[in-house]
């Protein structure tokens, strides 16, 4: 096999597994910090796809500047969900969280399914057939413009972690529960944040994704499956651990398409995600507990 050709499928599937890794990103900051695991992750990916493509029909907004509506949307709505929602299961079992988020995706989908019925909708913009020339390697505009706005979503927000006070407030409520209720932190309000941030994550991997495939109402599923997977990988609760999970997955499956056959995507990726709890339990970069 030409190993051009192979080289140009790594960087296809490098690009797509960093847009994977932001979608991933969300589902280990909601957990890293509320302990909760969002089982709606897909379902609200589906939905910014949708928004993206509403968008584009209605106003011709190209699905990069649509980022900015659908994550200032989606903060709202994962602030409004988790505040009137999902802060009442935090101290609940696991089974009544996941039977809760199970619902809400349900509910989600279903809506979908209702307005927009079951078929494929898509968004084509002038630069998604084109593509850079880097001497042998083919670099595609959408992918490449899709990874750049997902490194810059994920810099932007190791840097509101790291710098900002309410990021450290946050911080602090993941490491160390009882002591940030003792010295005052409003932990109702900062995990009702986080969940939204954790959506925001969502809203741009949606308006980048939507770029890269036909969206369903049915795709949800799908999604969650492969966010846990991600974050598994890369070690739940680690920020550059889902983007590590979502680059590896994602050249995974580039590279299993091209000497196998496409349908054998998800056979490599959950063989690496055995391979990893085999080895590995608490993933790539994350912490024994």
């Amino acid at each position: 096999m030409p190993i051009d050709l192979v080289v140009n499928v790594f960087v296809a599937g490098l690009l797509t597994g960093l847009v994977y890794g932001l979608m991933a990103l969300g589902l280990s900051v909601i957990f890293g910090v509320v302990r909760v695991v969002n089982f709606a992750h897909g379902e609200m990916m589906t939905i910014a796809m949708y928004a993206t493509v509403v968008l584009f029909a209605a106003l011709k907004l190209d699905p990069f500047l649509a980022v900015l509506p659908v994550a200032a949307g989606f903060f709202a709505f994962g602030y409004g969900l988790q505040a009137a929602v999902i802060n009442p299961f935090v101290t609940r079992p696991e089974t009544s969280q996941f039977m809760l988020l199970l619902a809400v995706a349900m509910v989600l989908v279903n809506g979908l399914l209702i307005i927009f019925g079951p078929d494929a909708r898509n968004v084509q913009v002038a630069y998604q057939l084109e593509s850079w020339a880097i001497g042998p390697i083919l670099v595609d505009k959408a992918r490449a413009f899709a990874a750049g706005a997902a490194v810059v979503t994920a810099g932007l927000l190791v840097a509101f972690f790291r710098y900002t006070l309410v990021g450290k407030a946050i911080r602090a409520c993941a490491d160390n529960y009882h002591g940030a209720k003792v010295v005052g932190l409003n932990i109702k309000r900062l995990y009702a944040l986080t969940f939204g941030l954790g959506s925001v994550c969502v809203a741009v991997a949606g308006c980048a994704m939507v770029l890269l495939v036909d969206v369903t109402p049915a795709l949800g599923m799908a999604y969650t499956l492969l966010a846990f997977v991600i974050v598994i990988v890369g070690g739940l609760g680690s920020m550059a651990g889902a983007l590590l999970g979502g680059v590896l997955i994602g050249v995974s499956e580039a590279l299993a398409g091209l000497f196998f056959t496409p349908s054998a995507k998800s056979m490599f990726s959950f063989a690496l995600l055995i391979l990893v709890l085999l080895f590995r339990p608490q993933g790539l970069l994350g912490r024994k507990t």
